[in-house]
């Protein structure tokens, strides 16, 4: 299990996986500007970050459930799991008053409002500058996705609006692309939050050439629908399988529903 260690502090922040397709970089400043008129020679408190891991367990990349098996028959087509639309929760389900973490495709994200775009955000769960979780964090009275660590800001496009540590004459660090949250792309459909799972530059105007399954029904004011959210000790993978295998019903549900064949 990775570790993220402060050089300067006991405090310790655990990486909840390994997401090698989205690196992360730490963004250092002074946490309290130095004076040039002080008679005490001092070093401006930088912290480092550094990971490390333990001699314990095993160097090998461990295994991606979704990743596509590379002998694949010629001419077959790979599925991409991770450029396609996922559903994260729905809208009634979610509070606007406060950021909300997700973990879908091994991918943690927070899920916030942003009020001046009127808008759902999906983020990188991590805060650039720590690596804190974003949605342990609370949204300002200005609107702004606030992290929990040092009080770091930033927008519904992902940059860092307020640095409270950053003196105000000093140079704009805010502004740095270090200083950025990871976006994915979010839209909201059948009153679903769905994302796509990639937050590359690319992938920002995915919404206009590829949208989540639509069922037209759902928003038709004369047809009743319910939502509702179960739990589920095991991923989706294992049960669209056992729904798509009905050979095991007259057996595993024996007595229940489906019926035995007759011939022996």
């Amino acid at each position: 299990m990775d570790v993220l260690k402060l050089s300067s502090s006991p405090l310790h922040f655990t990486s909840k996986f390994n997401k090698p397709q989205f690196p992360n970089q730490c963004l250092q400043i002074p946490l309290f500007p130095s004076s040039s008129s002080s008679s005490i020679n001092r070093r401006n408190p930088i912290f480092n970050l550094c990971a490390i891991t333990s001699s314990t367990i095993s160097t090998q990349e461990s295994a991606n459930p979704f990743q596509v098996d590379a002998e694949s028959e010629p001419g077959e087509e790979r599925f991409d799991w991770y450029a396609q639309w996922y559903p994260i929760m729905p809208i009634c389900d979610l509070d606007k008053r406060v950021p909300h973490g997700k973990t879908v495709m091994g991918i943690d994200v927070v899920v916030w409002w942003d009020k001046n775009e009127s808008a759902w955000k999906v983020f990188d769960d991590l805060c650039p500058h720590r690596l804190a979780p974003l949605s342990e964090g609370r949204i300002d009275q200005w609107g702004r996705l606030q992290c929990v660590y040092h009080g770091w800001c930033f927008n519904g496009s992902g940059d860092c609006k307020f640095i409270p540590q950053a003196p105000p004459d000093g140079p704009p660090v805010h502004t740095s692309k270090r200083a950025c949250v990871a976006v994915f792309p979010s839209i909201v459909q059948n009153d679903v939050l769905w994302f796509w799972p990639n937050s590359d530059p690319q992938y920002k105007d995915i919404m206009e050439k590829k949208k989540p399954p639509y069922i037209p029904e759902l928003d038709d004011p004369s047809f009743t629908k319910l939502i509702s959210n179960r739990d589920l000790p095991y991923g989706y993978e294992i049960l669209t399988e056992n729904l798509m295998d009905p050979a095991h019903v007259p057996y595993a549900h024996y007595g229940i529903m489906g019926r035995l064949p007759k011939n022996r």
